[in-house]
């Protein structure tokens, strides 16, 4: 197991996130035993896979005495939301560049995670249109600041660098912690993985540093498979480096599929709806319509076509992201989803 000891880590959530068995899910879909680990309930504000990667990132920011975060991502991104909660715990200040991924999505009053960002204290939004240079954009907003006279910390796309990868390095021992703890031998774990990969490098890093051999699999949010495979497989290697611990990643090992996304990235789908609305009605559950709605879309197809087999035992890691639900409730109402997808991000 990796001994994550030396690197600090501010601590955002008490004790682990729950693990259980989908009774009733397992049941209705007739496949392998599901299990569920609860990162949707983690620390911050309204939760998600984020907090594990900021709890290491901001305590290097505060170690450098930084009085300013500034991180991007799209408009109603979870990940700036709780970069903005650990801000406001932190007594910090915080900017935000916005990326227009799908055009003229962004809408200053909109619900969703956009409302909470204003609720949270933003103290800056710059909006640009999809396809920018982030991180240009997020160096422009970090020179403005310490023109300013602020001691800026940039963080990058979802905090998907070696020190936020650690987030779910640790995850991966609380996995399997609890998995041992419950007696269930895990034979696979689900989740979205999105535009860092950080989620799916730590959890690999983590396995493999604990001799496990379970598969990881991520459901793409929005890139094409051999994107993500690279994105997720480079991240990995970067942080074994930095974890100075031997490179023993089999890129066979980074496990993706795109199959789920639909027409874009956050852009609706049936498939998604199905698997947001079977959820919340089997298991009092929510689900974004983003990330983890389309990981679970994944899941469910995947059962229903039997990739996995009667008796063994699957855990969906729920990464969280439901604020983003309220944004999104027309494409849960019959009598308005029709072709009306272009009007969701």
């Amino acid at each position: 197991m990796i001994d994550l000891t030396p690197y600090s880590r501010r601590r955002y959530t008490q004790g682990f996130t729950a693990f259980h068995k989908l009774e009733r899910l397992t049941q209705i879909l007739g496949g392998p035993n599901i299990y569920i680990k609860r990162d949707d309930c983690l620390g911050l504000a309204g939760g998600g896979n984020k907090t594990r990667k900021l709890e290491f990132v901001v305590a290097d920011a505060l170690a450098q005495k930084a009085d300013t975060l500034i991180t991007c991502a799209s408009v109603q991104s979870n990940h700036c939301r709780l970069t903005l909660s650990a801000a406001s715990i932190e007594g910090l200040k915080c900017r935000l560049a916005l990326e227009q991924r799908v055009p003229g999505s962004y809408d200053s009053k909109a619900s969703g995670n956009n409302f909470l960002f204003h609720l949270l204290g933003v103290e800056q939004i710059e909006v640009y249109p999809g396809g920018t240079d982030m991180d240009a954009a997020m160096a422009e907003l970090a020179e403005n600041a310490t023109g300013e006279g602020r001691n800026v910390y940039v963080i990058t796309l979802g905090a998907g660098t070696p020190l936020g990868v650690l987030g779910y390095v640790a995850c991966s021992h609380e996995i399997l912690a609890q998995a041992n703890d419950q007696g269930v031998q895990l034979d696979a774990i689900v989740h979205a993985t999105g535009g860092s990969g950080g989620t799916q490098a730590g959890l690999l890093i983590g396995l493999l540093g604990s001799q496990q051999s379970i598969p990881v699999i991520g459901i793409c949010s929005g890139s094409e498979k051999s994107v993500q495979i690279d994105r997720v497989d480079s991240l990995a290697r970067r942080t074994m480096d930095f974890l100075q611990v031997p490179d023993s990643l089999s890129r066979n090992l980074v496990t993706c599929y795109d199959d789920y996304i639909g027409p874009g990235y956050s852009l609706p789908t049936p498939e998604m709806v199905e698997a947001v609305t079977l959820m919340a009605s089997t298991e009092g559950i929510l689900l974004d319509p983003v990330y983890s709605g389309k990981a679970m879309a994944g899941l469910i197809d995947l059962i229903r076509n039997k990739h996995f087999t009667r008796g063994q035992n699957v855990l969906f890691l729920h990464t969280g992201g439901t604020p983003a639900l309220y944004h999104f409730t027309s494409a849960f109402f019959r009598e308005q989803r029709t072709n009306n997808t272009a009007d969701f991000e």
